[in-house]
């Protein structure tokens, strides 16, 4: 069986990590699978949404070394770099993936695979889910983007408590702090992912692509810089399809009919 399962079904493309006997702790493999993946995805029409799920007990361990390059005799610089080729790029590809993404987190994420479902634009996790932030237990720096990503959820004093200390988090205290969306029994995550995602791939694909775009930047930008880009965005949707159609179906009084373009 390959290390990544990939499957594309009602217009969502589900991509499952399937390392169970190693909790789904990724490989230098399964990530350039999944980055390419992702770029598929953002490229494709008949892609509208993206599922991001595991196999077994753990949704992402973490990173697996073993299965990265030999480095070799390291110098200067060649942590630095293998971060921004690796785990950077990694989570990079979920955010600048121009699909809506959802995680269902089935297990535990811990590290790098904790960040991966923090990427992500929802977040469903089952009841036996739990997020680590298991670097400082080993002596590490947070990477994969944390310190970026967390100080933006739920801000820098509960992001400093969860990274000095690497207590496991559980999902009923993740979706309190804003970490997830919603928590279901364990039965139920594959059900609600699908009819999320399946709801997103009917919607008016541009539109969200660039909602998307919209809301990243925005954590990043002052109140001008995001005005213009809203104004911009709505320009170039209302070129699309979807947009006219949104606009016809509410004049019309009826259901608006989406096509992904």
């Amino acid at each position: 069986m390959p290390d990544v399962l990939h499957a594309l079904d009602n217009g969502v493309s589900w991509i499952t990590l399937n390392r169970p006997e190693a909790m789904n702790a990724v490989t230098w493999d399964q990530r350039e699978r999944i980055i390419a993946l992702l770029a598929e995805a953002s490229a494709d029409p008949a892609v509208r949404a993206v599922v991001v799920t595991a196999t077994g007990r753990g949704f992402c361990a973490g990173a697996d070394l073993r299965g990265s390059p030999p480095v070799g005799d390291r110098v200067a610089g060649d942590v630095a770099r293998m971060i921004r080729q690796g785990a950077q790029r990694f989570i990079a590809a979920v955010m600048d993936c121009e699909k809506p993404v959802i995680a269902a987190v089935n297990g535990t994420a811990a590290g790098i695979g904790a960040h991966l479902a923090f990427a992500c634009d929802l977040v469903l996790a089952a009841e036996s889910a739990r997020f680590v932030e298991v670097f400082a237990r080993r002596g590490l720096v947070p990477d994969g983007g944390g310190a970026y990503l967390l100080p933006r959820l739920i801000g820098p004093q509960r992001t400093k408590e969860l990274m000095y200390f690497g207590d496991a988090l559980p999902a009923a205290e993740a979706h309190a702090m804003g970490l997830v969306n919603r928590v279901v029994p364990a039965e139920d995550l594959p059900k609600t992912a699908r009819a999320w995602a399946e709801r997103l791939a009917q919607g008016p694909t541009r539109a969200l692509a660039l909602t998307k775009q919209l809301v990243n930047a925005s954590l990043d930008a002052d109140r001008t810089t995001a005005f213009a880009a809203e104004a911009t965005a709505q320009e170039l949707n209302m070129t699309t399809r979807d947009a006219q159609e949104g606009v016809a179906s509410f004049v019309e009084r009826r259901e608006a009919r989406y096509e992904g373009r």
